[in-house]
């Protein structure tokens, strides 16, 4: 069996690593000329790192990696609403680790290239169309100048082809444009000194305000980080749908003015911002059907999803080892109808509440409650058991519960 790879992220590489570990050829082919590193990071949790320690990328992992301790919540006025522990911290058999996307995009690529060969995967090759075969499926490619490059063909082909998928975009003509939540956002990074202890991802203020998410992603020998900020803000329009569209920290800086807090000077850390990229929150409505044929659909191109704690990488992961398990008991189309029937309705439903119910309702909650004023008492606002029951409903959706993580 030969497995075609179209998309060379995060979700086609660990696809291509469940796959040879499966014992099935597979070849990756990018789009892309060269891979580009983007200066935002990502949040693996246990659910994730288990997964990717199954191939092997543990250590990689760990030497290149921030493992947070805890989650702490805060208002817009920087008081702190609930602390939530962490991966080991909170029992898990792995860590949770916060780490550079690049980072994480390196480690991938190299165990492909050193387990598949240096060829393994294939540069500046983009998909324009996948059509049947006789025993398989033909695809066909085109250069970054669009001329068209000959085409290949392979047993299955696996479509890894991210948000703007062209292959689901075959499959789905008249989907229309993205699904646009009403937020806007901006994501940089700030070398700085540790916040919190530097072992703390944090979540503070409300859409309405602005949201912030922030945590270190790599630990540098100076004992300086660098740390991943994002903030969020309800806004009616949406900005450039682009990766790497520049943005600009005058935009929503303003926001921030009064928000120096005892643990935190958000003013400045944002100010000293390496680089700044803006995008819309987007997704796309759930899709019915992933496999066609000998054809099937991974990662963000079956379910783009809001990116709430990492969980877009976190089920690409998942994806691929469902989808090699399958092909190593099934034949080809019923093995990829089969990691539809196991797959997509869980996806679905994140996808779904990534919108509705992710952890961040809990600083949500208590902003409609207060008006966005301080508090004198907590309690009064929220109870412990309903913000415990808000995170614990969001990690059993996603599969990342104590209990099913540590069982797996």
């Amino acid at each position: 069996m030969q497995a075609a790879i179209i998309g060379g992220g995060i979700g086609g590489l660990a696809a291509a690593l469940y796959l040879a570990r499966a014992d099935i050829r597979c070849t990756v082919f990018e789009a892309g000329a060269s891979f580009s590193e983007l200066g935002v990071g990502i949040n693996l949790q246990p659910h994730a790192i288990r997964a990717l320690a199954e191939l092997g990328l543990y250590d990689a992992l760990a030497k290149v990696s921030v493992e947070p301790r805890e989650t702490c919540f805060f208002n817009r006025h920087g008081q702190l609403i609930h602390k939530e522990r962490l991966g080991r911290n909170a029992g898990y058999q792995w860590p949770q680790f916060s780490i550079h996307r690049a980072d994480l995009h390196d480690a991938l690529l190299s165990a492909v290239r050193a387990r598949l060969g240096a060829d393994a995967v294939v540069m500046a090759h983009r998909c324009v169309r996948v059509d049947e075969a006789p025993g398989g499926v033909r695809l066909h490619w085109e250069g970054p100048r669009g001329e068209p490059l000959p085409a290949s063909e392979a047993t299955i082909a696996i479509a890894c082809d991210g948000v703007h998928s062209t292959v689901r975009r075959q499959f789905y003509p008249g989907e229309g444009p993205f699904a646009f939540g009403g937020i806007n956002m901006w994501r940089g990074s700030t070398r700085y000194r540790p916040i919190l202890g530097g072992r703390c991802t944090i979540l503070a203020g409300s859409l309405s305000f602005g949201k912030l998410v922030i945590y270190p992603m790599r630990d540098h020998g100076d004992g300086t980080q660098l740390i991943n900020w994002n903030v969020e803000v309800k806004s009616d329009a949406a900005g450039p749908n682009q990766w790497n569209k520049n943005g600009r920290i005058e935009d929503f800086l303003w926001r921030y003015d009064k928000s120096r807090f005892d643990w935190l000077d958000v003013p400045d850390l944002l100010s000293r911002a390496d680089m700044v990229l803006e995008y819309p929150m987007v997704d796309r409505d759930p899709i019915p059907r992933w496999s066609f044929g000998r054809v099937a659909l991974l990662g963000d191109a079956a379910h783009p999803m809001y990116p709430r704690s990492g969980n877009g990488a976190a089920q690409s992961i998942i994806d691929g080892e469902c989808l090699a398990r399958m092909l190593t008991t099934h034949e080809p189309e019923a093995a990829l109808a089969a990691y539809q029937a196991e797959r997509l309705p869980k996806a679905n439903g994140i996808v779904l509440a990534s919108r509705s119910s992710p952890p961040d309702l809990i600083i949500e909650t208590v902003e409609a409650r207060t008006g966005g004023a301080p508090f004198e008492r907590l309690e009064d606002v929220i109870g412990a058991d309903e913000m415990a029951a808000i995170i614990d409903r969001f990690k059993r959706l996603v599969g990342g519960d104590l209990a099913s993580v540590n069982r797996a």
